[in-house]
């Protein structure tokens, strides 16, 4: 019995802004900071490799000395919005009803909400009673990655079984208006507001690429590289400088090691389906994979369209791939990294 992705569909919040058109109210915000720091920020936004971004809030929202309780108010007002959208998009694509998953998984790290996402999406959508839930809250930018992970292994266990996974994010809810520190800069600079569903199912007949293989690789002694730290202003952004350096120290025993298992080497992939963390880990990514003869063009496409929207944005680019209708045969490496710190992998065979 195999487990497939039958279907991946995104939902995009309603306020949208250009990186130009951004720069007015950022240059507002920084009003009495010294003049070289105003033009070190306006540069890195504009090398960003982001050229939009989508938002729960408006501009002059984010910009607004907002407190933690108003954000936190905004973000799940609009993330079940945006949860049910992408969801609903994904059962039509998958030409199903809510009813006919039997296992759901939500994952989000950029908001508070108890009772969590599913239990809204559950009653919005009359979805079964004897659904099975699973909340995942504190992975980052690995959770899309590792949401598809527990759900392939718990549809492995269960034949002819559906499970759904949701992953929403608000970076934007998180921005610290007190805090001129460059992580907050940068990671205002490169992320962005989104959510994504993904649909698996291990029915024989239905069609999408198998799920081959799935393996975590986790860092020792990085818990300190990423992450959130609470404060009464909301969630302050932790972002290590080493992050770009440290994956690419760590990336052959990722990979190769993964890939061969599998009896299988880079070589042996098509597609390479990779979490556009930022410029800097792109490029890091690029640099490794361009001398093999690979690309993530698509990896850099929904960084410039869209900006990190940390757990989903992995998911961007896998809807991608299944819009492209891949022949048969073909393989594609999904890889995410988040939190803790950790690298997620799944080896996808259409």
């Amino acid at each position: 019995m195999s487990v497939k992705i039958t279907s991946v569909a995104k939902q995009l919040p309603k306020y949208t802004r250009t990186t130009q058109e951004i720069l007015p109210y950022l240059k507002v915000w920084m009003a009495g900071q010294e003049e070289r720091f105003q033009r070190k920020v306006i540069k890195l936004f504009e090398n960003a490799g982001v050229d939009r971004r989508y938002s729960i809030m408006d501009a002059h929202e984010v910009f607004l000395n907002t407190s933690f309780e108003e954000k936190n108010d905004i973000y799940t007002k609009e993330a079940i919005k945006l949860a049910e959208n992408s969801l609903k998009k994904a059962l039509t694509k998958a030409d199903l009803k809510p009813t006919d998953i039997d296992y759901i998984i939500t994952v989000s790290c950029t908001g508070i909400m108890i009772p969590s996402l599913d239990a809204f999406l559950i009653n919005s959508l009359q979805m079964k009673q004897d659904i099975v839930r699973l909340p995942v809250t504190e992975m980052g930018c690995a959770a899309g990655v590792s949401g598809i992970i527990y759900a392939k292994n718990f549809l492995a266990a269960n034949p002819n079984k559906r499970a759904a996974v949701i992953a929403v994010e608000s970076p934007t809810a998180t921005f610290q208006l007190e805090d001129f520190s460059m992580v907050n800069v940068v990671s205002a600079a490169i992320f962005g507001d989104g959510a994504a569903t993904v649909i698996l199912s291990s029915y024989d007949e239905e069609k999408g690429p198998k799920i081959i293989d799935e393996a975590m690789y986790h860092f020792y002694d990085a818990t300190h590289m990423m992450g959130f730290k609470l404060r009464n202003t909301g969630l302050q952004m932790i972002l290590d400088k080493s992050v770009p350096e440290t994956i690419a120290n760590h990336f052959p025993k990722i990979v190769h090691p993964f890939l061969e298992r599998n009896e299988l080497t880079i070589q042996d992939i098509n597609h390479l389906i990779f979490h556009p963390g930022g410029k800097k880990i792109v490029q890091t990514v690029e640099d490794l994979f361009g001398v093999l003869g690979k690309n993530i063009n698509d990896t850099k496409e929904v960084l410039k369209l869209y900006g990190n929207m940390s757990s989903a944005t992995v998911l961007y680019v896998l809807e991608r791939f299944m819009d492209k209708q891949l022949s048969k045969g073909e393989r594609g490496l999904m890889l995410s990294f988040g939190p803790g710190f950790s690298a997620q992998r799944i080896l996808l065979e259409w």
